[in-house]
């Protein structure tokens, strides 16, 4: 049995889920959560985000389209004894209704025709590797609050300036928060607000 220990958590891992990584963590470090929040997490994995936003925030919903996820999501609250928190199965925004005050994404970004197994839903973004990304900034703005935040971690391999440009023309106010250098690609969390006279 795999755990891995993370700013007081413990964490069960599963080889058809998500482990968190440098994304996980960099996103882990600049969270914008603040105390009282009503937080999303979607692509939730192990849970790990959720969990953390969990310490301030009065509920975090946790969605994955992973079964596995989901189910390894609620153990892990389980395990660290968290309340407010609920995870359910959803294919992005899917099965959410409501307003949320922070809505963070781990987004799916390599490029990648079909995922053979669930675990590979965890990278694969579609043909061009924006596809699930594009989906979500498509449909984000409806689920939050009117001062609302969404913070994504993203590759250098798809386009951060793309992101910036189509989450601008959405009506947010965008700033890259938080950045990290590996020797083939750049991962950053884009921070963005919902500018309310739009």
């Amino acid at each position: 049995m795999d755990f891995l220990y993370y700013k007081g958590l413990k964490i069960k891992l599963h080889p058809q889920v998500y482990s968190p990584a440098e994304d996980s963590f960099l996103l882990a470090e600049n969270l914008k959560i603040k105390r009282g929040d009503l937080a999303l997490d979607v692509g939730t994995g192990t849970g790990i985000i959720a969990l953390l936003m969990s310490k301030k925030a009065k509920f975090v919903l946790g969605v994955d389209v992973n079964p596995y996820a989901v189910e390894l999501a609620k153990e892990n609250a389980k395990i660290n004894n968290i309340k407010n928190v609920e995870f359910r199965l959803s294919d992005l925004f899917e099965n959410i209704d409501g307003k949320f005050d922070i809505i963070t994404f781990n987004a799916p970004y390599l490029p990648d025709e079909e995922p053979k197994e669930m675990i590979e839903r965890a990278w694969s973004g579609g043909e061009s590797g924006r596809e699930v990304l594009d989906r979500f900034i498509e449909e984000v703005s409806n689920y939050l609050t009117p001062n609302g935040v969404v913070q994504i971690v993203q590759s250098s391999l798809t386009g951060i300036e793309e992101t910036l440009e189509k989450l601008n023309a959405k009506g947010f106010n965008v700033e890259i928060t938080a950045r990290e250098r590996y020797f083939f690609e750049e991962i950053v969390v884009i921070s963005a607000k919902l500018n309310k006279s739009v």
